[in-house]
């Protein structure tokens, strides 16, 4: 059950994420000091959103219109999963049972 993991995981995963996080804007964004005025959250030339440097299977297409479709799926494929997520932390929360005790239990 969701209650029943313990507080210092979810610390531990909220500490990682940002750090990720915070380490993707400085890579992707141009610093706002160097920024026209009319032009906020400008990305650099050398980011693609979606390419996060990490390909130890070469999964990656090499023709941008291939990466952009394969991106577009990796986001409608993200989108499900949280909403298939969302759907069994709420049923968790209306019965109070998990998603193995509903499989497993007799109607």
């Amino acid at each position: 059950h969701i209650t029943q993991v313990p507080d210092v995981f979810w610390a531990i995963i909220i500490a990682f994420i940002g750090a990720y996080e915070a380490q993707r804007a400085q890579d992707g964004w141009v610093d706002p000091a160097d920024c026209p005025v009319d032009q906020p959250g400008q990305l650099r030339d050398d980011y693609a959103p979606g390419d996060l440097q990490f390909d130890p299977l070469s999964l990656m297409p090499d023709d941008d219109d291939e990466f952009a479709i394969m991106q577009t799926k990796e986001l409608q494929n993200g989108r499900l999963a949280m909403l298939a997520a969302a759907g069994f932390l709420a049923q968790e929360a209306v019965d109070g049972k998990g998603i193995i005790e509903h499989f497993t239990s007799s109607a």
